[in-house]
C-alpha cells in the first residue's frame, strides 16, 4: 500500500490524500506536479526514475478494511537530501532519456 506522503519533497507544498497534484516515482518519492514539470523534468532526484500521478485513496470504506480511516496517510514530512546543484546535475544527465530507458 502507498504511504501517501504529505508534502512535496522539493517545495514543501501540502499534498493531502485527495490531491491530484501529487506525483510519485517507483520508490514513492513524492513531489508536486509543478516541481516535476518545471524543475525536475520528470527525473526523480533521489533515484533517477520517472513520475506518475499518485492515486487518490478513497475516503470511504467501500470494502472491509479499506479507505483513509483504515489506512491513514503519513504525517512525516520529507525533504530532499541533495543540494540544488546535485539535483540539477542528475536532472541534466537524465532528462533527455525516457524513464523506461534509464
Amino acid at each position: 500500500m502507498l504511504e501517501l506522503r504529505p508534502n512535496c519533497e522539493r517545495c514543501d507544498v501540502d499534498l493531502p490524500p485527495s490531491s491530484d497534484n501529487a506525483r510519485i516515482c517507483s520508490y514513492e518519492c513524492t513531489f508536486c506536479a509543478g516541481c516535476v514539470e518545471h524543475h525536475l523534468h520528470n527525473v526523480c532526484p533521489n533515484c533517477g526514475g520517472g513520475f506518475v500521478a499518485r492515486p487518490i485513496r478513497p475516503t470511504g470504506s467501500w470494502r472491509p478494511a479499506t479507505g483513509l480511516a483504515y489506512d491513514p496517510p503519513s504525517t512525516v514530512r520529507r525533504s530532499l537530501r541533495y543540494t540544488d546543484q546535485e539535483v540539477s546535475a542528475v536532472v541534466e544527465l537524465l532528462r533527455e532519456i525516457a524513464p523506461e530507458e534509464r
